[in-house]
């Protein structure tokens, strides 16, 4: 895989300053706080402010901290490259397995193989995995057993669909992604963002503790 999303934060920092604002406000949908000199994007349902001059990731809020500590490095990459590459495109409303973009297999060997078994495992119930989501700024969609559509990122809508254990068959998540994302995104971050949203509806919301 390219090793981008790996050593080029050095690289991303400086495209991100070098970037016409209002270019990248309307490709990536951020909104700029000229003032503090800071993007701001939704982000499960948070929002996240950036700044280039002082290469610097915060969240708005105590939760939206709780995520960038929780979900860190992967996450902050992604979401660097996801304001420098995207693009003022509508999503298509086609869904693709992860197996079917191009280069794609990639997310079902070795280390990078997607741990949707983590999901399968966590979840025994439809109000549970729903609850989760809701408090990612998720919402259900009609499919599976029960499933849901999160925006790690504006353009970039995840769908997971949990199957629940029964008599034939184990319990099984599939994730499922917009076709736009081969034209919003570089492989390496596709991955990347589909790892921290997997990653992000495993954490233990008890351990957050809001004022």
């Amino acid at each position: 895989m390219d090793n981008k999303i790996i050593s080029g934060e050095e690289l991303a920092w400086q495209r991100l300053a070098d970037s016409n604002i209002q270019a990248i406000c309307s490709n990536s949908l951020a909104s700029y706080d000229a003032t503090d000199g800071c993007y701001i994007i939704s982000s499960f349902g948070e929002y996240i402010g950036i700044s280039p001059k002082h290469r610097q990731i915060k969240g708005c809020s105590k939760k939206a901290d709780y995520l960038l500590a929780k979900l860190s490095y992967f996450y902050k990459l992604s979401l660097l490259w996801y304001l420098i590459e995207s693009k003022n495109i509508a999503l298509t409303g086609r869904l693709v397995n992860p197996l079917n973009i191009r280069g794609g297999d990639i997310f079902f060997k070795g280390s990078h193989v997607l741990p949707l078994e983590k999901i399968s495992n966590s979840f025994s119930d439809r109000d549970s995995f729903l609850k989760k989501a809701i408090s990612l700024g998720g919402r259900l969609i009609d499919s599976g057993d029960v499933a849901i559509e999160l925006f790690p990122f504006p353009r970039i809508p995840i769908r997971l669909i949990l199957w629940f254990a029964d008599d034939e068959f184990p319990a099984s998540t599939e994730l499922l992604l917009d076709s736009s994302c081969e034209i919003q995104l570089p492989l390496d971050v596709i991955w990347s963002t589909t790892i921290f949203t997997i990653n992000a509806m495993l954490i233990d919301d008890r351990k957050l503790i809001l004022d």
